[in-house]
């Protein structure tokens, strides 16, 4: 998978909240969206989801059979992020069959294996209303990372995060996205600490 900015801009009404944007991403590298709060890390995200619309520029994706068109890209992309909502009414089972038959889940690997790999396996049948906030960020991240998807995206991952938590994330990153292209954005270090690339958005104002 490779996905290509050109020339981005994203305004709200007249303000510009960033511009000229021009970058790559490759499969198989892991990249850091950084910069202070208010600056669009999340606006350029979504964006690269296909949630949002650029005012100006493109975006291209690509694999290995050529270009992807925009009504398909959701196919190959799956986010974790804080603004993201649970099925709560839902069990964490119950949650993850709904996203198997929607998205599909990584081949081989079963649901409750999934969530031993987030900590939740004694909490697989409780629903995701009764789940602390550190629990439903689990629950996120296990949706994220175990789609059949070939392009990662984390929005503050360690968001409501202990550090049982915090280790159950980087677990995640080194068994869980070989050959997968990552981004995360973030302005904490510890989230992105394992990025070869990075793209600062002070320098797109």
């Amino acid at each position: 998978m490779n996905i290509s900015l050109a020339n981005i801009g994203k305004r709200f009404n007249t303000e510009w909240i960033f511009r000229n944007i021009n970058f790559e991403f490759d499969a198989g590298s892991q990249y850091a969206i950084t910069g202070p709060n208010g600056t669009g890390k999340s606006t350029l995200l979504q964006l690269i989801a296909g949630f949002v619309q650029p005012n100006e520029g493109s975006i291209t994706y690509k694999n290995e059979k050529g270009a992807i068109a925009a009504e398909n890209t959701y196919k190959e992309v799956s986010l974790a992020a804080p603004y993201l909502e649970l099925i709560e009414e839902m069990t964490l089972k119950e949650f993850l069959i709904f996203h198997r038959q929607m998205r599909g889940l990584s081949d081989g690997i079963s649901i409750p294996e999934i969530a031993n790999h987030v900590s939740l396996g004694k909490a697989l049948h409780k629903q995701i209303r009764y789940y602390s906030s550190g629990m439903k960020q689990r629950a996120k991240l296990a949706q994220a990372f175990f789609c059949n998807a070939s392009v990662l995206l984390l929005d503050e991952p360690l968001t409501n995060l202990d550090s049982e938590g915090v280790a159950t994330y980087y677990h995640l990153i080194e068994k869980f996205t070989a050959n997968r292209l990552v981004i995360v954005s973030s302005n904490d270090e510890r989230e992105y600490s394992f990025c070869t690339q990075k793209i600062d958005l002070l320098n797109y104002k």
